[in-house]
This record gives C-alpha cells, sequence and structure tokens, in this order.
C-alpha cells in the first residue's frame, strides 16, 4: 500500500484514532521545535559575568539559537558629546537595544525575547509588545534609588520620578513574564510596580559549580595562618576600607598571640600603601583561572559591603568553599545566612566586623561547617547550569504561548 493510500485508509478510522495520532504528531513537533532567542543584556558590573555565565552554558540546549545584543557605556565618538545620552545610561542602553533587536530581526524571526536589566527595555517597549518578553533584574529602579548613594546616583525632580515609575510600570506590564535575582527584587516589584506575584520567577545568577570547586578538600586541620579574601572593585561603596580597619585591629591581637596570624587579600581596581600581612591584586579578571586560586587558597570570605544587590563574588565565595561575613543589604541574607554559612554584620560597624572575623579565625571547625554548608547553598539555588536551564524552559513557554 502507496503512502497515499495508507494515509487516507487512517482518515476512515474512527475519531479516538485519529486523535491519538494528532496528540503523537503534536509531540514531535514540539520534540522537534527550534528556538530563535534574543538575549539583551546590560555591560555593566556583575551583569557582565551574568551574560558569561549564560553564553557558557546556553551551547548544551540544543533546540536554541540565541542572538546576542549586548548594550556598552559608549565612552567616545558621537555618543560621548550628545547632551543627556553621553551620561545617561538607561537612554544608552535601551535605545542601544531597540536597535540591535531590529538588526536582528531583519536577519531571522525572534521568538522570544529576554531583557536584564529593566534598564535595556525601558525605550524597547515596541518590541516587548511585539515580541513575548522576559524582564530580567536584581533591583528595581526604586530599591537602586534607595541604595543611590553608594552607587553616586542621585533621584531626579518628582515630576521625572513619576515619569520614570510609570516607564518602568508599564515595561514589566508589556512583558508576558518577570524574572528577577531575587526574593527581595520579586517583592519590589509587586509592592512597588502593580505585578501580580504569579507574574514572577526567582532565578539567581549562579555560578559555574564546577569551575569554582576546590580541586582538593579543605584540610580538617587549622592552618598556621588564617587568609581573609575581599573581592570587589571599588573599596569604599563595598567597604573595603571597613574591613582594613578589622583586619588591622585581628593583626594586632594576632601579633600578641590572642588568635592565629592573619593576611587580608583585597582584589580590587584601587591601590593602597603596603603593610604587613596585606597583600593587593589589581589585575584580576572575572572568571579567571588567578582569582579562583585566590579563592581557593583563602580561609574566609568577607565583603562589608553598603551598596549592592545579590553580589556574585558571594556565590563565587561559597561554591569554592569560604564561610561568608557580608552586611544585611538588600537580598545578601538570603544566601549568606547567619551563623550557617557565615555571619552577617551591620554596615559599617568595625567592632562588630572585627567580632564576626575572629569568631571564624579562632574556631576552625565552625568555619570547616560553615564551608560545607555554604558549597550545599549555593549547589542548590546558584548552579549557572541549572538556572540557566530554568531560564531556558521559561523562555520556550513564553514564546509558545506567543504563538
Amino acid at each position: 500500500m502507496g503512502p497515499h493510500n495508507y494515509y487516507h485508509s487512517l482518515q476512515t478510522r474512527d475519531n479516538t484514532f485519529r486523535q491519538i495520532l494528532h496528540h503523537h504528531l503534536s509531540l514531535l513537533v514540539i520534540m522537534t521545535k527550534s528556538y530563535n532567542l534574543g538575549f539583551i543584556i546590560e555591560q555593566a558590573l556583575g551583569h557582565v559575568t551574568h551574560t558569561k555565565n549564560l553564553q557558557a552554558n546556553l551551547p548544551k540546549h540544543t533546540d536554541v539559537t540565541p542572538h546576542w545584543a549586548l548594550p556598552v557605556w559608549q565612552k567616545t565618538g558621537l555618543a560621548s558629546k550628545i547632551p543627556v545620552y553621553k551620561s545617561n545610561w538607561t537612554l544608552q542602553a535601551s535605545l542601544q537595544a531597540r536597535r540591535m533587536i531590529g538588526q536582528i530581526q531583519r536577519q531571522t524571526k525572534l521568538d522570544a525575547l529576554f531583557f536584564h536589566t529593566q534598564v535595556t527595555g525601558v525605550l524597547a517597549q515596541n518590541w516587548v509588545r511585539q515580541i513575548p518578553s522576559i524582564i530580567s533584574l536584581d533591583a528595581t529602579p526604586l530599591q537602586y534609588d534607595s541604595l543611590g548613594q553608594f552607587y553616586s546616583h542621585e533621584s531626579g525632580p518628582e515630576w521625572l520620578e513619576q515619569f520614570k515609575w510609570r516607564l518602568n510600570r508599564d515595561l514589566f506590564a508589556s512583558a508576558k513574564q518577570i524574572v528577577t535575582w531575587s526574593a527581595w527584587a520579586k517583592q519590589g516589584v509587586v509592592d512597588e510596580y502593580e505585578v501580580s506575584p504569579d507574574k514572577v520567577t526567582v532565578i539567581p545568577p549562579g555560578v559555574n559549580i564546577d569551575e569554582w570547586t576546590r580541586p582538593t578538600p579543605r584540610s580538617q586541620t587549622a592552618p598556621d595562618r588564617v587568609k581573609i579574601l575581599f573581592v570587589g572593585g571599588n573599596l569604599e561603596r563595598k567597604g573595603g576600607f571597613i574591613l582594613l580597619d578589622a583586619f588591622r585591629a585581628l593583626r594586632t591581637e594576632a601579633e600578641r598571640g590572642d588568635i592565629p596570624a592573619v593576611e587580608l587579600h583585597l582584589a580590587t581596581r584601587d591601590t593602597l600603601d603596603p603593610e604587613p600581612g596585606l597583600f593587593v591584586y589589581n589585575d584580576m579578571q572575572p572568571n579567571s583561572a588567578p582569582l579562583k586560586k585566590l579563592y581557593h587558597d583563602s580561609d574566609i570570605f568577607c565583603l562589608p559591603t553598603y551598596g549592592d544587590c545579590l553580589p556574585m563574588v558571594l556565590s563565587e565565595a561559597g561554591a569554592a568553599g569560604l564561610p561568608m561575613v557580608s552586611t544585611d543589604v538588600a537580598a545578601i541574607p538570603e544566601l549568606v545566612l547567619e551563623d550557617k554559612t557565615g555571619y552577617i554584620v551591620p554596615t559599617g560597624d568595625v567592632t562588630a566586623l572585627r567580632d564576626a572575623l575572629r569568631k571564624l579565625v579562632t574556631d576552625h571547625a565552625t568555619r570547616h561547617a560553615h564551608s560545607s554548608a555554604a558549597i550545599s547553598a549555593v549547589a542548590k539555588n546558584y548552579s549557572a547550569a541549572d538556572n540557566a536551564k530554568q531560564l531556558i524552559e521559561l523562555l520556550k513557554t513564553t514564546a509558545d504561548a506567543g504563538i
């Protein structure tokens, strides 16, 4: 029997058989479907590392063709001379995004768009309304304003702030889904921008755990010298100067023989004068082998930051098995769990910071327990591979729902 006659005979069977056939054919279409997905990610601060982690994990998803649009700060050329535009990141990022998406769309049909952060989508809402889109963010604009003094960011006049609020509210309303890096950011979206909780999914950025795992387990024996690590480009905003004061106090105690010897290792852009026990690294690159080795060789990670949302260095530290000391800022307590993966201290409190560090310096058993708990916490919630998979599935669902 030829294919045509066979198919004709199938048509003559009862409705139940045709329904079963249609179901299986539908499954086959779903299984073989491919997706063109646009990733629009601002290239600033920790979002650069987030981009690299996504780029490293997306090749595992063979049914996805990613198209990258990566707005960058334009410091030269005509853009650097245009009033307002030259100094406004929102204008630069969202207008670049709008143009880049147009270029991609002329070459291929995009099935869905992923904007990170909302900054890239504010003036690209024409695309958000045309193509099923997800808006991702580490903090809402209002949450960012609350931390603004630490980012050299000031709020504008009330009329301008209201205009910005409406733009972001409309952007969130136009998006099919919202992704936030933390429960803290989700609460901000829901409370501040009239978004239903059901529309928001928490997907942290994560780290590639295998790359950050220490090659050998940490020793059960306490080291002769305890190494404290800080990673942060801006010492002032990240609490580096407070950490220096706490370290000097600990160093004095160590010189008296009251506690083990301590070292402080700072990976930062800033320069410092030499002093005993202090090591400064000005050329460390994100995700680089030398940076990972620095994590692996250290015993404690400390980031007493004044202004951050969810610093990716903390998940890197946890993956490397470092107990953490940080501050009660934004989403940090979601990863630095008090007396489990480390300690939380008030911002700017040198005494509290010194005391928390002293606990870990002097108590190797607690340090080891917090190390194990940090590894488990990061593996459970901050795996870049797992979280990229969750994000891709959400993008596929969003694309399918938009058909």
